[in-house]
């Protein structure tokens, strides 16, 4: 499923497609009650009708909602609407682990900088019974805002 620009899931205006994974599809979104910039995450329609996978989906949800982490990327909402089961989390605008490492290694000192706070979220995240499946260099991003410290985007949960 693709979701076309302009398209409106709840109170979300669906501005572009950010990538796709294995559990859905990432748009960069508009939230139109509170005029932010958001991502939503779409469950495709195969998974969404399995409901062993849709259950996963939602697990997810609620265990993403329990973590609070300067380094982890924030659940908004989560939603369905004409059938599509989403979540909306922080848009983080930045560049990601993978694309930065295209441009060279980077400087040991700020290996063991954004080391430690990745270990530091992950920590957070184990402590709630969490477990990250999908830990990789696409899923960890700089903002521009603060490019001394990486946020990662939680995809592909055990909990």
């Amino acid at each position: 499923m693709v979701l076309e620009s302009g398209r409106r899931l709840g109170n979300y205006e669906i501005l572009s497609p950010i990538g796709a994974g294995g559990m859905g599809e990432v748009y960069k979104a508009r939230d139109t009650r509170l005029g932010r910039t958001v991502a939503i995450k779409v469950l495709p329609d195969a998974v969404a009708s399995d409901p062993a996978r849709r259950e996963r989906f939602e697990r997810e949800a609620r265990a993403i909602s329990r973590l609070n982490h300067p380094h982890i990327c924030i659940l908004h909402d989560v939603g369905e609407d004409e059938g599509v089961a989403y979540l909306v989390m922080e848009y983080i605008e930045g560049e990601t682990l993978a694309e930065r490492l295209r441009k060279g290694p980077l400087p040991l000192q700020d290996v063991l900088r954004y080391g430690s706070q990745i270990a530091d979220a992950l920590d957070n995240a184990h402590r709630a019974d969490i477990v990250h499946r999908d830990l990789k260099p696409g899923n960890i991003v700089w903002t521009h805002h603060r490019p001394e410290s990486p946020r990662f985007c939680f995809e592909e949960l055990f909990v």
